[in-house]
């Protein structure tokens, strides 16, 4: 099978040079890191539920495993935030560029309509100063469409830029490799008893993780075509 899911890209070549590029800012994220920038890969999490177990799990015993109850109780899907728009991300961004307003920042994201948003073109502008014309959305200009605004967000030249990862290969980004760890060490095997209850236990195992298990992935693949 080649590539991921045998989902053939459109441009080869393209591809190619897109998973090189995101396989390179992994590899001088270090060298990066100390001339004072950031190399970060963000991304939404969907899919979360406040899942509160309808028994207690039973421990395990001589001879028997650990028994979780299978049915819940479901008490909704939370949001760190109110909801998951273009503004929202745009804030994230921002909150994010605050911690170090003068470092240079590469943000390594997927390809969702919300990673190529007016409100991120609008918030790079600002940021870095820059002054030229933007135009208007669906109309003209930098805002014009999402390849435009893509075009503008990850120009080489500004400050703070975005790296897209290619389409069906949200993979390379690193933070789907910290999100299975979350699932694996808090989601899959919790009891939430609210939204509430599940978004403070996700706080707390972030802090916990940044303090006790934190460190860099190591990063193998050099972006070579996977085939078998």
């Amino acid at each position: 099978m080649e590539y991921w899911l045998n989902a053939k890209p459109d441009d080869p070549v393209a591809f190619t040079a897109q998973v090189a590029a995101v396989c390179a800012a992994y590899q001088q994220a270090p060298a990066v890191a100390q001339d004072g920038g950031h190399v970060i890969s963000t991304d939404e999490k969907t899919g979360i539920q406040a899942l509160e177990r309808a028994a207690p799990t039973l421990p395990m015993k001589p001879g028997l495993v650990e028994r979780p109850e299978y049915e819940y109780l479901r008490h909704g899907t939370p949001t760190i935030g109110p909801s998951r728009t273009e503004e929202d991300f745009a804030a994230h961004i921002a909150r994010t560029i605050a911690t170090d307003p003068e470092a240079p920042w590469l943000f390594i994201v997927d390809q969702l309509n919300t990673h190529k948003s007016e409100a991120l073109v609008r918030l790079v502008a600002r940021v870095c100063g820059i002054t030229e014309e933007l135009g208007e959305k669906e109309q003209r200009g930098i805002l014009q469409s999402m390849p435009t605004r893509a075009a503008f967000l990850s120009d080489a030249s500004h400050r703070i830029r975005f790296l897209y990862t290619p389409k069906h290969s949200s993979w390379l980004n690193q933070i789907e490799l910290w999100f299975s760890i979350l699932v694996r060490r808090l989601l899959k095997r919790g009891n939430f008893t609210s939204v509430a209850d599940l978004r403070e236990r996700i706080l707390a195992f972030i802090a916990y993780f940044n303090k006790t298990m934190a460190k860099p992935f190591k990063w193998t693949y050099k972006g070579r075509p996977l085939t078998v």
